[in-house]
């Protein structure tokens, strides 16, 4: 398969990178600094472009099978606008090159009220949406844009990541909710992502992922 992989130089990137050439897969990786990427592979090209500039993600993507976002904005408070405006400037790509699949990074407090406990309606969530309530608005209509598409999604919605070795495993709920989901590390969150690609039943429908 050729992939494309957006923000491949963040920590989940650089995951998504080295696991899917270990799989064999052709790799496209699309980054604002490419270099900061050491990599070096034959099956790896890696390409500058600004997921903002629809223009820039339009010409990188023609020959990919689907698309790996690990598109993120780490702990800033700031509103953003990186994930809708993202993830529209890649369907437009997509769109106009043939590509079917997507595979996107969103969060935990993303999901409804209705699928948290009491005690995360009445305690966590307040203070995180307090904290990073922006930023999950924008995931919110990065999920919105992708419910309106035609396209084959998966949105992953990780609680907090980890910089930790890889379990080598992980646990993901479509519906309902995972026992104690706590962390997930990026090796980890990299292999579930990849691994959605190919997965018919996590398409079309945001999914809970934890170790």
């Amino acid at each position: 398969m050729r992939i494309a992989v957006v923000g491949a130089t963040g920590r989940t990137g650089k995951h998504v990178v080295t696991q899917a050439l270990a799989r064999g897969h052709h790799v496209t990786a699309l980054a604002r600094q490419p270099a900061r990427l050491a990599l070096r592979h034959q099956n790896l090209v890696s390409v500058a472009a600004d997921v903002l500039d629809g223009d820039s993600v339009l010409h990188v993507l023609p020959g990919a099978d689907a698309v790996v976002s690990t598109l993120g904005v780490g702990a800033s408070r700031e509103p953003t606008v990186l994930y809708s405006v993202g993830i529209s400037n890649i369907l437009k790509a997509m769109r106009a090159n043939g590509i079917c699949t997507v595979a996107v990074v969103s969060a935990a407090p993303v999901a409804p009220r209705s699928e948290r406990t009491f005690l995360e309606r009445r305690v966590l969530m307040p203070v995180l949406e307090r904290l990073f309530g922006a930023t999950y608005e924008d995931m919110r209509r990065m999920e919105a844009l992708l419910d309106a598409s035609p396209v084959d999604w998966v949105s992953l919605r990780p609680p907090r990541i980890v910089n930790r070795p890889a379990t080598g495993s992980y646990r993901v709920a479509v519906s309902g909710r995972l026992a104690r989901p706590r962390s997930i590390t990026y090796g980890d969150l990299a292999t579930a992502l990849l691994d959605a690609l190919d997965r018919r039943d996590l398409h079309g429908r945001p999914a809970l992922v934890a170790n």
